[in-house]
Parts: C-alpha cells; sequence; structure tokens
C-alpha cells in the first residue's frame, strides 16, 4: 500500500512551496492538489489555480509524484488540457498523475455562466471528455466532432514523458464512470459512499466500499481488463470515520488495514489545514506519513 496527501492550493507560493517540499522529505508516495476555481468553506478565501501549482511544485521537487484529484469537465476543455499536461509531465520529468473524474454542482458548475448540468448531462460529458483526452495526450494531430467537444487538427507534439500518455486516476462509483475507468483508467478513486456520510457508520462504509468494487471488477471484466491492473486510491475524509484516522498512528494502522483488505492500494489524506474540516496534530500526521505504513507489514 502506498500514502499520499492532498494539499490544497491555499496559500501564496513563497509560503505553499515549503509544504510540497516537506511532503516529498516526509516519504509520501505523492501530493495532490485540489483542480477546483474555488471550493465549499474556502469559497472566500485564498484559493490558487491546480496547474500552475504543480508546475511549481515540479519545479520545487525531485522525486514525489503530483496530479490533480480531481480534474473534470466542470470548466476544462480537452484540447487546452492536454496542452497543459503535456507541458507538465514534461517539467516534472513524467511525475504526472491525472485525477479526472465528472464534476459536481459545486462552486466551478457555474462560474462559467452556464446553468448547472444534471447528474445525466455530467456523465455524458465525461464519456466524450475522457477519450478525447487520452487521443490528444497519444497521439500527434487529432481531429474530432462531438456533441461536447471537439478538436481540429489539434497538435500534441512531443508527447508526455510518461509513454503511451501520463495515467488516468477516474473518479467514478456509477455504471458509466466505472466502465470509463475500466477502459482508461491506470488507477480508479473513490472518496467513499456520500449517502452514508452523514449518519452512518464505519462498517457500512466499508461495505460500501467493498460493493464498489465489486462494480469496478465487473466493468473490468466487461471490458476484458483484470481488476488488479488498476490501483485503488481512496481520499479519505469524506467517509464516517472523517478525521479519526489521523487522531493518532496507531488509529491510521487500523483504518488502512481494513481498506488494504479490500483491495485499496493508495490512501490520500489531506495535509492539515487549522480551523477546517481537515484540522489535525500536525506532529502525528508526520508520525503516520513516516512510521504507518511499516506497521502494515
Amino acid at each position: 500500500m502506498r500514502l499520499s496527501t492532498v494539499i490544497l492550493p491555499i496559500h501564496r507560493w513563497s509560503e505553499g512551496q515549503k509544504t510540497w517540499q516537506r511532503a516529498e522529505e516526509l516519504g509520501f508516495h505523492a501530493a495532490y492538489t485540489y483542480d477546483h476555481l474555488s471550493w465549499r468553506t474556502f469559497r472566500d478565501g485564498p484559493w490558487f489555480g491546480a496547474l500552475p501549482t504543480l508546475t511549481a511544485a515540479a519545479t520545487a521537487t525531485e522525486r514525489i509524484r503530483l496530479g490533480t484529484l480531481v480534474t473534470s469537465p466542470n470548466f476544462r476543455h480537452p484540447v487546452t488540457l492536454a496542452k497543459e499536461l503535456m507541458a507538465l509531465d514534461d517539467i516534472s520529468g513524467g511525475r504526472i498523475t491525472l485525477g479526472i473524474g465528472a464534476g459536481g454542482n459545486g462552486f466551478d458548475a457555474t462560474a462559467l455562466g452556464q446553468e448547472p448540468w444534471t447528474p445525466k448531462e455530467r456523465a455524458d460529458r465525461f464519456a466524450e471528455f475522457v477519450p478525447l483526452l487520452d487521443r490528444l495526450l497519444t497521439e500527434d494531430a487529432v481531429t474530432q466532432r462531438g456533441t461536447f467537444y471537439s478538436a481540429d487538427e489539434a497538435r500534441n507534439i512531443p508527447g508526455c514523458v510518461q509513454r503511451p500518455r501520463l495515467p488516468f486516476a477516474v473518479a467514478a462509483t456509477g455504471p458509466r464512470g466505472l466502465k470509463l475507468a475500466a477502459r482508461y483508467g491506470q488507477a480508479w478513486v473513490t472518496t467513499g459512499d456520500p449517502k452514508i456520510f452523514e449518519d452512518g457508520t464505519p462498517e457500512q462504509s466499508v461495505a460500501a466500499l467493498r460493493g464498489q468494487i465489486e462494480k469496478l471488477g465487473k466493468a473490468c471484466a466487461d471490458s476484458g481488463r483484470e481488476v488488479a491492473e488498476l490501483d485503488k486510491v481512496l481520499l479519505t475524509g469524506f467517509t464516517p470515520d472523517r478525521g479519526r484516522p489521523l487522531e493518532s498512528v496507531d488509529a491510521f494502522v487500523d483504518f488502512a488495514g481494513r481498506h488494504r483488505e479490500l483491495g485499496f492500494t493508495e490512501i490520500v489524506i489531506h495535509w492539515p489545514i487549522p480551523d477546517s474540516d481537515f484540522a489535525a496534530d500536525q506532529q502525528v500526521f508526520e508520525s503516520i506519513a513516516t512510521e504507518a505504513l511499516a506497521q502494515l507489514d
């Protein structure tokens, strides 16, 4: 199992770069950031762009993987996104993972002046977005006409450092999204079942996650692929456990062990932010980063 972190882009780079460098020092497998224009309770405070932040992080670190968790079609277009990702993969020396999902009804959904899409509309767009992005990152020139997204002789030369392209970590729980994960993903991402976040139990969460992995397995089988080929990533903080796994090293080891048994290969924890939903003791957090995985062996 691998342990990664997600660093929200809330600090000016003069301060924020220290966090990304510290994440590398602590030995995290990857450091991700959210690709939003603003987000939840942080809407009225500082919030910087994901791709420039990751570019800066790439120049400030040497080994740690970097990525979005997640990018969505809410305000992205495959043609421009592919060009930026190709450059970012080059700058990082091939250390980028693209976490990608269908998006939701948060602030990003209307920031460009559009009406929020229904779940079906988001799924329709995502089903077109991912295959086109895959082509753009693997072919020198792409022309495609779609209902929502098109490309006309779009060039992406010389392509990604990682071949055939940088990996996709597809966030999905519904049948259409899981089909995309099975077809295009090198990893699958979940935050658990949102319906039980408020009133559910950790045991119910484990059962829900087990069900999601079973559905992923069926989607892979339908695509002629082994589910074991995909990394399975759990972004924590959105299950009924909430912040309890970060209360101590022992608590995290127990949490990680239960989810490793389900088949998860990577767990992502939020870098502590005081006075927020992601508040946690920094010393305990760093002890988890350096000690917890060894206790799982």
